[in-house]
């Protein structure tokens, strides 16, 4: 049996010794679904063979906000979420099989073969019933705030992965995976300690940016090569600083000592974006951090226009392009 063929090692008994990370243990379909739900998104579950087939179990822990869960139906089961819109979900099977509809292709996991499912994909899932596995839940603002920062920018469209994860033959991911998985059960106290639990966050997401294909991969490599001039980086640190002002390119150019030209070129060579496109991404950024913040009183419209938004049309496109959703759309989850 090849090392692809076996349950690695140190995850093979993961999670299932300790009793306080178990959330179900049951083969009560409904339970199992509410349970679940609850640690992912509600979602339709349906059982495709006979009810006395199904016993699941599944546990997990937090990791800011991050969490690694293992589940197993331990039955054929239809799992059918929509769009996960929230986070991105890493499946990574330890034995059994499972197939993985996203949009419109379907991914065969295994022991051999992982999967990522990115917030915007239609996702439906079916599990056969020896499938073990490992799933990581990584946050969506999360990933999204952190690739933003090493790209030098917000985002200009949703981060899409590749869906096949050869997880099993990337040794940085295995490694990262398996030194976390041994400090939650040889230290669990250390992963209270705010900056541990910020570095664990940060290893595990950029490692993911930096091993799996994604479309903002080649972006990324290219600006890790180079590095933006300072009237570009010096342009964006006003930006980000007041962005709530009324700005024009006139004002950024003579706020960065240098033509409008220059300034223009320096950041489509090295952001692949124009100084406004960069303001209205920043601007964009700042309605949605207001539309989910817990304390928000702010309606879609009223946060636009804070942020300079006039044009509520324009404003709705181009923030659904970003995210994957309306703007009324992330309010009505947030208020939920």
């Amino acid at each position: 049996m090849s090392r692809k063929d076996a349950p690695p090692p140190f995850l093979a008994g993961v999670l299932l010794d300790q009793p306080d990370l178990l959330v179900v243990d049951s083969d009560d379909a409904d339970e199992v679904k509410d349970k679940v739900g609850q640690s992912f998104k509600p979602h339709q579950f349906e059982l495709l063979r006979s009810p006395e087939e199904l016993h699941s179990r599944l546990h997990q822990f937090s990791l800011g906000k991050l969490s690694l869960h293992r589940l197993k139906y331990g039955g054929e089961v239809s799992v059918d979420p929509d769009k996960l819109e929230d986070f991105f979900l890493v499946q990574m099977p330890l034995a059994g099989s499972a197939e993985i509809i996203c949009d419109n292709d379907t991914i065969l996991t295994s022991a051999k073969q992982g999967v990522i499912i990115s917030p915007t994909q239609r996702l439906r899932m079916l599990y056969h019933p020896d499938c073990d596995q490992l799933m990581l839940r990584i946050d969506r603002t999360e990933l999204d705030q952190l690739c933003s920062r090493y790209l030098g920018h917000p985002l200009k469209q949703p981060l899409t992965f590749s869906n096949a994860f050869d997880w099993r033959e990337l040794p940085a991911w295995y490694h990262a995976l398996e030194y976390i998985t041994r400090l939650q059960k040889e230290a669990p106290e250390s992963l209270n300690e705010r900056l541990i639990l910020q570095q664990l966050e940060e290893l595990l997401i950029a490692t993911l940016l930096s091993q799996q294909p994604h479309n903002y991969s080649d972006q990324l490599a290219q600006d890790g090569r180079r590095l933006a001039p300072r009237h570009v980086k010096r342009v964006e640190e006003y930006i980000d600083a007041h962005a709530h002002e009324t700005l024009t390119p006139s004002q950024l150019a003579e706020i960065a000592g240098v033509s409008l030209r220059t300034l223009y070129s320096g950041f489509h060579e090295f952001r692949q974006t124009g100084p406004m496109e960069y303001l209205r991404s920043v601007r964009l950024q700042r309605v949605r951090e207001n539309l989910l913040a817990p304390d928000n009183t702010l309606s879609v419209t009223e946060a636009a226009i804070k942020w300079g938004f006039s044009h509520m049309g324009r404003f709705s496109q181009a923030y659904q392009q970003l995210y994957g959703e309306k703007p009324s759309e992330t309010l009505r989850k947030a208020q939920g």
